[in-house]
């Protein structure tokens, strides 16, 4: 079994690899059961991942957990390598985008029978269970709820004069806030926004805006040339205009947290999810905000939903299923994991476990909080899972807005290059 990754991922893939180690180390040889866990994310994930493997073996004597994490950008080659070299980990944090292509090449293990005597999601809102759901079977447990957001270095508009967008803020508007943060000059080197035209739910709340989808429910490519164009076009003139960072600069981020703009002081604005707040917060020390990604007109509705943040799944290839599980009901409904958790991964799908959570939430854990619960008329339906090749289609999106923004492609030729590329990718089935 394979699994597709470009050329250019397959060698970031080869990036060192940060490990936890092996948690509660010493003993090892001894132990009745050992787990793996890869995820992605932050140093402030690993933390509180470490802490709640941690309470889990004081809790479950004869069990050793080794846990890794890496960078978005390193984290899928790595999983597309181990799982196609049969040395998957047990249980796998999987993202909305790429479930229904490792459910469908069988790398992942079919979790409804554990349901709901052992995975006790029965107080799950029944869209995020559904979200975990491939052709029947469910696949993954949502670690939380969350939405797209824009993150603003509030101290700099502060510093410039300028006030921090509403809900009814347009990408017009917007697009004047963050030519007057550059023309101010407050900062060495510092414009008003990232370039969003590589960020794909960035894209997809703007065609979402517009009547579109990044795809169909039966996994074809949902937006057609003249919106491809509009894209690159809207972000081209933000460039010219000095609206946002240069292709140089942006380039520099690798879609996380410690190279994003913002965090490098590169920009006032850029756009990630809910949250990633609490991980933005822990590594800038300027003061943050969160707020929606803009409208297209003042009447537009907006384009978000919420999703799921993230899924652990369990490898197919997994000799410890059952501890597995174990662990991952543990993560998700122990009052203890979830008072360490906060709302770094999202918001607890479990409805018991968001009143835990509310009442001992720090300040950047609430402000995400409060950012998912009031979104209002902004938020519209879960769309359906992505297709096959999502992953793959993502970064089409990130090379192709790069070439765009180096004038390398026109954005009408970028336009036509992501449709044709996108559309073949998912039309590989």
């Amino acid at each position: 079994m394979t699994l597709r990754v470009s050329r250019r991922n397959f060698v970031a893939g080869g990036a060192a690899l940060l490990s936890l180690g092996t948690l509660g180390a010493g003993n090892v040889l001894a132990q009745d059961s050992r787990l793996r866990v890869l995820w992605w994310g932050s140093q402030a994930r690993a933390d509180r991942t470490n802490k709640v493997s941690q309470l889990y073996q004081t809790k479950n004597a004869g069990t050793s957990i080794n846990g890794e994490f890496l960078g978005w950008g390193d984290y899928w080659p790595r999983l597309a390598t181990q799982v196609a070299g049969r040395n998957a980990p047990d249980v796998i944090q999987m993202d909305y985008r790429y479930i229904v292509e490792y459910a469908r090449r069988g790398a992942l293990a079919p979790l409804e029978a554990y349901v709901p005597a052992k995975l006790k999601v029965d107080d799950f809102d029944k869209s995020q269970i559904e979200g975990g759901s491939v052709d029947g079977h469910l696949y993954g447990i949502s670690l939380g709820a969350n939405a797209a957001a824009t993150v603003l270095n509030a101290s700099a508009f502060e510093e410039c004069g300028v006030a921090l967008p509403t809900q009814a803020t347009t990408w017009e508007e917007f697009a004047r806030m963050g030519a007057e943060i550059t023309k101010a000059g407050k900062r060495k080197g510092m414009f008003g926004l990232a370039d969003g035209s590589v960020n794909e739910p960035l894209f997809e709340n703007w065609l979402r805006q517009r009547g579109k989808a990044l795809y169909t429910a039966e996994g074809k490519i949902a937006f057609d040339l003249d919106d491809a164009t509009a894209w690159f076009d809207m972000w081209a003139k933000f460039r010219k205009d000095g609206v946002c960072v240069p292709p140089d600069v942006q380039a520099l981020d690798k879609n996380d947290i410690e190279t994003n703009t913002v965090s490098i002081g590169r920009s006032a604005a850029s756009f990630a999810h809910s949250n990633q707040f609490v991980g933005y917060q822990a590594i800038n020390k300027d003061k943050l905000s969160l707020t929606n990604h803009m409208r297209i007109e003042a009447a537009s509705k907006g384009g978000h939903y919420r999703k799921p943040s993230m899924f652990f799944s369990i490898s197919a290839q997994s000799e410890a299923v059952d501890q597995a599980v174990a662990y991952i009901d543990f993560f998700v409904k122990n009052p203890e994991a979830i008072e360490i958790l906060g709302v770094e991964r999202g918001i607890p799908e479990s409805a018991a476990m968001r009143e835990v959570v509310a009442t001992k939430l720090d300040p950047q854990g609430k402000i995400a909080l409060d950012y998912v619960a009031g979104l209002g008329d902004l938020v519209g339906k879960l769309p359906p899972p992505p297709p096959a090749g999502a992953g793959e289609a993502e970064l089409a999106l990130r090379s192709i807005g790069e070439q765009v923004g180096f004038e390398q492609l026109s954005p009408a030729d970028g336009g036509k290059a992501l449709v044709d590329e996108v559309a073949r990718i998912v039309g590989r089935g």
